[in-house]
């Protein structure tokens, strides 16, 4: 009988080796851990002893997470898909690469989640590379300084509040003051300037979106963008990665030597999801139930904003980062945190809104740190002289208000100022050339809208602006090329705008 075992096992192992002669055979090592429990939107997995930060591990229904605990005895992960599928003891396996996404031009025009899937309908994203959504900022050495406007077509802004490209420059205020309108029309003014721009939405309403996404599609503008969704709906470890996500794809273009403009809509929720996140999975909370490092999450994604010198490709990524305040409080948490990290801030004030004068900038409280050294030269002569009348209109109008009596110089301010504020009212998706800006600020500031009613204000600017088509050419070059116009210039210009407005 033993005889006869030994010889099927010796046979057995002969058709083994036959079957197996001329191929190659590669063992493969694969780390299987076990789900130990599962949370609203995070889970404990035992096992995987060699996991990294940030690595992506696939659940055994298909469902993705990211390890975000490494603790000696288990993983803390993030899930980036539902749970409603995950039961406790099932497997995770280990997908030895760390969390990406897609990049590259084939993803200009495109609707995407934080995964690089396609949203918008369109097919699969058909592309070769893929960027780890966390990259370290570019050194120090390889930086050049913020030299470069980053028009935003909106003349309170580019007159009083100038953007560079490079910048990180906040829009913060109250709710449904205009913040979204302020970063989109931005992004509209972009289309014919070779600049691209991510849009990443965190946490807004589908619907919210939608609008956002068919304003850029009606205006022509998609083309030339990227939208980035991570609605209010989904699992929080996929609002957490939105951002950093954006950052890589906007990255790329910037390594390509081109200028890229993402905007960040809204860091707050960024800052709710990372803080439900950090609380479901034990970490010590801090100051409002934040994490201690809440600072670090937002300061390590705007620091990859930047321009860089020509010898490293001379691209830049602007950074239009948004955030909502609670009843016109700066000094919150999140708010202040951001101020410290940001190169300026535009304040939109409920104030203003309420009164109808849009966009709701609010020039006494904010600012920009880079200032004139990112702006054109055609806006110097204008902006300084534009500012002092605004703010001394701003105080004496507190005044007027209680009746008093007033002398004739002060009422003169006044109503300048009140032709100050009509003239930096602008219509959304209506956005002006450095040229047309700078006319009618130059008109502004000479007096010229002085003669038109209050009420027609807004008409002049129009006309105006429809009168420069194809006129004053020589000057219109030399403010879009940056240099700056002389004593002639200038006289040729306010004659132009007085011919106009003399007309009315």
């Amino acid at each position: 009988m033993n005889n006869l075992l030994e010889r099927f096992i010796r046979q057995a192992l002969e058709h083994i080796d036959t079957a197996i002669a001329g191929h190659d055979f590669a063992l493969q090592e694969r780390e299987i851990g076990r789900l130990m429990q599962v949370g609203t939107g995070v889970a404990r997995v035992s096992g995987l002893p060699g996991t990294k930060a940030m690595e992506l591990l696939r659940f055994e229904n298909g469902v993705m997470g990211m390890a975000f605990n490494l603790d000696p005895d288990e993983i803390g992960a993030v899930l980036l898909g539902e749970e409603s599928d995950l039961n406790a003891g099932s497997r995770v396996e280990r997908t030895g690469r760390v969390v990406d996404i897609p990049v590259g031009r084939e993803l200009l025009g495109r609707v995407l989640d934080p995964l690089g899937r396609p949203l918008d309908n369109a097919g699969t994203v058909r592309t070769g590379r893929r960027w780890p959504i966390e990259r370290e900022a570019r050194p120090i050495i390889e930086r050049a300084p913020v030299s470069v406007p980053l028009q935003t077509g909106i003349k309170v802004i580019d007159a009083l509040i100038p953007i560079g490209r490079g910048q990180r420059q906040l829009i913060l205020g109250d709710r449904q003051t205009g913040k979204t309108a302020v970063a989109v029309d931005t992004i509209l003014n972009q289309t014919d300037k070779n600049v691209i721009c991510v849009y990443c939405a965190i946490g807004q309403r589908g619907s919210a979106v939608a609008k956002v996404i068919e304003r850029l599609r009606a205006q022509d503008a998609l083309k030339n963008c990227i939208v980035l969704v991570a609605p209010g709906e989904t699992t929080p470890g996929v609002q957490y990665i939105a951002p950093y996500a954006a950052a890589s794809i906007a990255e790329w273009f910037m390594t390509q030597g081109e200028d890229v403009l993402v905007v960040y809509d809204d860091l707050t929720r960024h800052a709710h999801s990372y803080r439900e996140l950090s609380l479901l999975l034990r970490r010590p909370p801090g100051r409002e139930a934040y994490p201690g490092d809440i600072f670090y999450l937002h300061s390590r994604l705007l620091e990859r904003a930047t321009r860089l010198k020509p010898e490293h490709g001379g691209g830049s990524l602007t950074a239009l980062p948004i955030i909502e305040t609670q009843a016109q409080n700066l000094s919150a948490y999140i708010p202040t945190n951001l101020i410290s990290i940001t190169d300026g801030q535009v304040y939109l004030s409920p104030i203003l809104f309420q009164k109808g004068d849009l966009p709701a900038v609010d020039v006494g409280k904010s600012v920009s740190r880079v200032g004139g050294k990112a702006q054109l030269p055609g806006y110097l002569d204008v902006s300084g002289q534009l500012r002092l009348a605004y703010s001394q209109f701003e105080e004496l109008e507190t005044f007027a208000r209680f009746g008093t009596r007033l002398d004739e110089a002060t009422r003169r301010n006044i109503e300048r100022g009140r032709r100050v504020r009509e003239v930096l009212k602008q219509p959304e998706s209506r956005p002006l050339t450095a040229f047309e800006q700078i006319i009618i600020l130059q008109a502004l500031n000479e007096g010229l809208f002085d003669a038109v009613p209050i009420t027609g204000i807004n008409a002049a600017g129009d006309r105006l602006t429809r009168a420069l088509a194809g006129q004053l050419e020589p000057q219109r070059q030399k403010i879009h090329a940056g240099e700056k116009l002389s004593n002639e210039d200038k006289t040729v210009l306010l004659d132009f705008a007085r011919g106009v407005l003399d007309a009315l």
